[in-house]
């Protein structure tokens, strides 16, 4: 196993949660920040950008972009099995 691929997969799931993140931040008003729970998710998607990477096992830059849509690919597959437009609960 090459270890690049491994790593540019998590660094494509971090990207993929900081982009989340920030999106977070800026669409809703007063959203506080905890920084252990920012560090949890971070690596939290890192760790699905690896595991995503690693099923595919390519080289180093496309193990980056499906560790970037790794998140994405598994909060589908979820939605499509429960018959769910969202992860999150509508009011």
């Amino acid at each position: 196993m090459n270890w690049t691929i491994l790593i540019a997969g998590f660094c494509g799931g971090v990207i993929r949660g900081l982009v989340g993140f920030i999106k977070h931040q800026f669409s809703y008003k007063d959203v506080g920040f905890k920084l252990p729970y920012f560090f949890v998710m971070m690596f939290l998607s890192g760790i699905v950008g690896m595991v995503a990477a690693f099923a595919f096992n390519q080289n180093a830059s496309f193990s980056l972009i499906v560790g970037y849509a790794g998140g994405d690919v598994i909060e589908n597959i979820y939605k499509t099995i429960k018959k769910k437009p969202s992860l999150y609960p509508t009011k």
